[in-house]
């Protein structure tokens, strides 16, 4: 069993249909939907507000590398352009972490980093993540934490740029 974390966001055109689009190309292979949040870009680059979740799946055939080019096929189907490092986009999804069984999947290579290398330094990513897995654990630096105790340890702004909205993803 293949089991993944993939955090999704959204901050031009209709955001709220760009993330819906990421839960119905995943199909029946979504274990979990997070509640939506609306968060201010982050990274330096001056651009609106993202929409963000974050999904649970699992599908046994399918390894991380394959997670990650289904990823990129609904960035794809988005009309997502890569101009800018941190800039704005139609939809964003990123690996967080995958899981083969039990076991936390690490990876180093050219083409995918796991655990996602920043995730322990996101709100946008670990509030989601918290509230449809409040067990969830991240490896960071080879030690496996848990990802409330991640999210307390961020500055309280960081924390506070995370505001959940009524808008829900239907999976």
């Amino acid at each position: 069993m293949t089991r993944v974390v993939l955090s999704i966001g959204s901050n031009v055109g209709n955001r709220l249909a760009h993330l819906q689009s990421v839960v119905d190309g995943i199909g029946s292979a979504v274990r979990g939907v997070s509640p939506v949040y609306e968060t201010d870009a982050w990274g330096g680059v001056e651009q609106g507000p993202f929409l963000n979740a974050v999904l649970i799946a699992d599908e046994p055939s399918l390894g991380c590398h394959d997670w990650l080019r289904r990823g990129q096929e609904l960035e794809q189907a988005a009309q997502r352009t890569r101009e800018q490092h941190w800039g704005p986009r139609t939809l964003d999804v990123d690996l967080i972490a995958c899981h083969d069984g039990i076991a936390e999947v690490t990876s180093g290579d050219e083409v995918l980093t796991l655990p996602h290398p920043y995730a322990h330094q996101r709100a946008f990513v670990l509030a989601p993540w918290l509230a449809v897995d409040p067990a969830a654990t991240l490896t960071v630096n080879g030690t496996p934490r848990p990802v409330a105790q991640l999210l307390a340890d961020l500055d309280v702004a960081e924390r506070d740029g995370v505001r959940r909205v009524d808008q829900v993803l239907v999976s």
